[in-house]
């Protein structure tokens, strides 16, 4: 263990970068994150490590003293993602930055900094760039890496950006790391209903909610505001939603084409129609189908002349295809209404979420279940984390 390249990891959330790190070489010798959940789970996994510490000031203990060949990080991503609100001024953005100032501390060989894709994107990109010119102004080449997780054997659509950053003593040509394969879902999550703490949770039969998923196929969610084979729309439900009559269908078919297709606004992505146009594509009059889909709250009227669909979600109950990958798992991972199992009506246990991910079933996690979620769902891949550390082993610690 002595001569293993040793390694401190910041924002290391439950452990999932630092679980492929460890299994590609390396050596943890502290990890430090401000939930004091994470550092729970993360203890229970790798030992008296994790120190719940707030890593704004970009400083660490006084007495934290450590010899390191590499320093790893994932700050925070919400400010970043294009699942969020991405706010230019979140005050998270600038944790981007403690990477940089906590390496000048501590001087390690290599720094890894991992994040979403969107980073690098929009007014956001300013972020990024920033910390690539702060590594090289000072000591460090650096490079950039996109993965998309499902060609790592992480079965997920999860794409995610790295910088990886070196001492300019180290002569190399660049850094490239190839894609190694696929795993199916079904692959996946063989054998899982064995594990101790797989716990799935099936809807009631009597629900509203099973009845919807009884409609829905594997690659199918529900969704009104797209057309296509693998969109069930609520009118194709009249035990839950309401009965329809063939022409009040042709109607709701109709306006989900046009209030995409026929733009008045600059924002959104569609708008309200007419009753109208509506009544010229069909060729006859619609008003009384429209105050009869508003009653049965299929539509639902905006100002005085324009109506929409009541429901304009894109994409509720999605089940998931046993030879696909998996959307990227997040916390409502176990919610029915967001994710379901690809042949039963229930989400995903967090045992099955923690599979998705790559973490091994002897990876415990000691908290609440929505917690469990969260800390899963906001983890690194451990397989994706391996296989980079594994890489950079080869090139930098070969001796």
């Amino acid at each position: 263990m002595a001569d293993k390249p040793k390694y401190v990891s910041l924002f290391c959330g439950c452990g999932g970068m630092d679980l492929g790190f460890t299994e590609a070489g390396f050596r943890c010798v502290a990890a430090y994150d401000i939930d004091k959940n994470a550092i729970k789970v993360h203890r229970k996994n790798f030992g008296d490590l994790g120190v719940i510490l707030d890593l704004s000031t970009n400083f660490l203990p006084e007495n934290c003293h450590y010899d390191i060949d590499l320093l790893i990080a994932g700050p925070p991503c919400q400010g970043f993602s294009t699942a969020g609100k991405r706010l230019i001024d979140d005050r998270r953005n600038f944790l981007l930055y403690t990477p940089f100032h906590l390496a000048k501390a501590l001087n390690p060989k290599v720094v890894v900094v991992e994040n979403v894709n969107g980073v690098a994107s929009g007014k956001h990109k300013e972020f990024w760039d920033t910390l690539n010119s702060m590594f090289y102004n000072n000591g460090y080449y650096t490079t950039e890496l996109v993965f998309n997780a499902d060609e790592y054997s992480v079965p997920q659509l999860r794409k995610r950006r790295l910088i990886i950053a070196w001492k300019k003593e180290y002569e190399i040509n660049g850094i490239g790391i190839e894609p190694i394969g696929k795993v199916s879902l079904r692959t996946a999550l063989e054998g899982v209903e064995n594990s101790k703490d797989h716990a799935p949770v099936f809807l009631n039969k009597s629900s509203k909610y099973y009845k919807i998923a009884e409609r829905i196929g594997q690659g199918e969610k529900l969704c009104n505001v797209r057309g296509g084979p693998n969109a069930v729309h609520t009118w194709d439900i009249p035990e839950v939603f309401g009965k329809t009559t063939t022409r009040e269908r042709k109607i709701l078919e109709t306006i989900m084409v046009v209030r995409r297709r026929e733009r008045r606004r600059a924002f959104g992505d569609a708008d309200p129609v007419l009753i109208s146009r509506i009544s010229s594509i069909l060729g006859y009059a619609t008003r009384s189908y429209f105050e009869s889909l508003r009653q049965k709250n299929y539509l639902r009227k905006v100002g005085k002349y324009y109506y929409d669909l009541s429901h304009t979600f894109n994409g509720k109950f999605r089940r998931l295809d046993w030879e696909k990958p998996s959307y990227a798992v997040d916390t409502r991972f176990g919610d029915p209404r967001y994710f379901l199992h690809p042949e039963e009506h229930r989400g995903f246990s967090t045992r099955e979420a923690a599979r998705i991910q790559g973490f091994p079933d002897n990876f415990i996690f000691p908290c609440t279940k929505q917690k469990q979620y969260e800390l899963i769902g906001n983890a690194v891949p451990p397989p994706l984390s391996r296989i980079v550390g594994e890489h950079l082993r080869d090139i930098f610690f070969r001796g």
